[in-house]
């Protein structure tokens, strides 16, 4: 009788212990989930504000219509790039990181390019949207740094012992994180020519 007990409360210990570390990790996971919605959120409010800030500029005339055909093509490939976070790869997050960079690159040469219109530059429409937009970059790299603290502390999970062997045995895998763009690290060169 007493071995049927010790091993009764063995198996209720070892089946709270794999409830603990399974809940564990879907809260870890749902965790991403939620940041990564925050993420998609902060992008989708860049890309609903560039159609506007493309309207503005092309009230000026002799805008240059390469320049606002690039941020339009740019904003259209990066809505149209949707990653489930349940299933999130390193490939799928490059591709989406890509996609998002070319639209900041294309918006920084549209405002470069605006430098050239005075007129535009003080219109208070387009001064309206820019503060918008560098706001959003900002909410951008804020939802960005959260959902790689999300994954980091989700991956910690995954890795520790005990709950490691409950992630094979469940399948959690390991979430990748953003990147910095390549040549990130090199100061841009400013010149006045």
């Amino acid at each position: 009788m007493k071995k049927w007990l010790i091993v009764i409360i063995a198996a209720v210990v070892i089946g709270f212990s794999l409830m603990s570390g399974y809940n564990g990790l879907v809260k870890a996971e749902e965790e991403i989930d939620s940041v990564w919605a925050n993420v998609e959120s902060v992008y989708q409010r860049r890309a609903d504000l560039i159609p506007n800030l493309v309207n503005t500029v092309k009230g000026q005339a002799n805008f240059e219509k390469d320049t606002l055909t690039e941020v339009v093509e740019a904003r259209a490939k990066a809505t149209q790039t949707k990653i489930d976070p349940a299933n999130m790869t390193d490939a799928q997050l490059a591709e989406f990181q890509q996609n998002q960079n070319a639209v900041g690159s294309a918006l920084s040469r549209l405002l470069v390019s605006v430098e050239r219109y005075p007129e535009l530059k003080a219109h208070e429409g387009f001064m309206n949207l820019q503060v918008q937009l560098e706001g959003t970059e900002n909410r951008i790299n804020v939802a960005r740094n959260k959902f790689n603290e999300a994954a980091k502390i989700y991956n910690q999970k995954v890795r520790q012992f005990p709950t490691k062997f409950i992630a094979l045995i469940f399948g959690f895998k390991d979430k990748p994180y953003f990147k910095s763009a390549a040549g990130a690290e090199n100061a841009p060169s400013v010149s006045f020519d």
